[in-house]
């Protein structure tokens, strides 16, 4: 299985399998160490604090199990930090290694997973990994294509989050659509005053409630529902990104639609821009008196022009479908006999991503900024450029 890094300089590479360890569970080995979630991440600068206490902060947005709107399953989620961090809490440039075992494979829902495996789940990848890896393919609880996959991947961002805060960058996901109830726009400042007050992560708290109530109807249906996150990252200077292939934007849309579940992305205005004019498009730069920085009137761009940082906010939108496994007959196929069968899928699923895909949205995007921030500086500190530019 290949693709299992990001990014260039910023290097972070996850492994792990929604029930990884299932046959490991022997009493020579310890329950921590039968399987769970690893990341190595590559590009670490030395000297920077971090704790497991820290990364825990970011685990603990998307871990399962902590409200109505989630499913059942109680993971731990809890981190150990293997390497690359010695005296002081402080990295020592070599690479950080985190492990996070998972701890809820009980054996009836492994049965249970057994049972279904020569079933294709509707929406889900079980028919495309089983062209890719054939009988090899891990059908306990969707394995690498579960959303399950995803805590290597908010470890990893919370070190990028770290070097993030130390420069004044911020960045913050929330729920702005759930099930065709829609929220904002939302200031910065209203986005983080109200962030994560409500289960669902909507800044407008009335509105949040209501997308709850409404979810919990469709949860008890049996059923599941789609929406839409935005993501801010606040204080990025510009000129990050390269011009062409490694464009700011090009790499985090890379990031945002490698996340299960995700299906568009909208960067600035997005898709609204097809029907404006190009009056009703370009934001007007200005040159700003008390930041002494061109700044622009408008952000229709979303803070990046030739996929390059302009310096204002980044500003994205992220649709996000339907859980696939819901608790409703469905008609599939066997893949052993070939036949079709109507089969409903008990698992513990959540009624919706919405709900914990926003640290994940936010971990793309910082590891994306600091892998664009380290070859901006490297190649800024070789290049013979007039430094008026830098003040622009």
């Amino acid at each position: 299985m290949l693709g299992n890094t990001f990014g260039r300089l910023f290097r972070v590479t996850t492994c792990g399998e929604s029930y990884s360890g299932a046959f490991r569970k022997n009493s020579d080995i310890p329950p921590e160490l039968w399987g769970g979630l690893a990341v190595i991440v590559d590009g670490v600068p030395a000297g920077l604090k971090v704790t497991s206490q820290i990364i825990q902060e970011e685990l603990d947005k998307r871990k399962p199990g902590q409200s109505r709107l989630h499913t059942p399953r109680t993971e731990a989620d809890k981190v150990y930090i293997f390497s690359g961090v010695m005296q002081d809490d402080r990295t020592t440039g070599a690479p950080v290694c985190m492990l996070i075992p998972s701890s809820d494979i009980g054996d009836y829902h492994i049965e249970q997973h057994k049972g279904n495996k020569d079933l294709l789940r509707p929406g889900q990848a079980a028919y495309t990994y089983y062209k890719k890896y054939g009988e090899h393919s891990d059908y306990l609880g969707a394995g690498r294509a579960s959303a399950r996959e995803t805590v290597a991947r908010v470890a990893g961002g919370a070190i990028a989050k770290i070097i993030l805060d130390s420069m004044g960058i911020d960045v913050i996901a929330f729920t702005i659509e759930s099930h065709g109830i829609k929220a904002g726009p939302f200031s910065y400042e209203t986005a983080k005053q109200n962030y994560r007050a409500n289960d669902i992560n909507c800044p407008d708290l009335d509105i949040a409630k209501h997308m709850i109530d409404d979810l919990l109807q469709v949860k008890k249906e049996g059923d599941s529902c789609g929406g839409a996150i935005e993501i801010i990252a606040k204080g990025v200077p510009a000129g990050l990104g390269e011009p062409v292939f490694d464009k700011l934007s090009a790499t985090i849309a890379h990031g945002i639609m490698s996340i299960g579940g995700v299906k568009g992305i909208e960067i600035g205005d997005g898709f609204g821009v097809t029907s404006k004019k190009g009056s009703e498009c370009n934001d007007t730069p200005y040159y700003d008196e008390e930041t002494r920085r061109i700044r622009f009137k408008t952000n229709r761009a979303g803070g990046m022009l030739g996929g390059i940082s302009n310096g204002e906010e980044i500003r994205i939108r992220v649709a996000v479908k339907p859980t696939p496994t819901i608790l409703k007959d469905q008609l599939t196929v066997n893949v052993s006999t070939l036949e079709p069968v109507t089969h409903k899928f008990a698992s513990r699923s959540d009624p919706s991503l919405v709900p914990r895909i926003y640290p994940i949205c936010e971990a793309m995007v910082r590891m994306a900024l600091v892998d664009s921030i380290l070859m901006a500086s490297g190649s800024r500190s070789i290049t013979d450029m007039d430094n008026r530019w830098d003040k622009l």
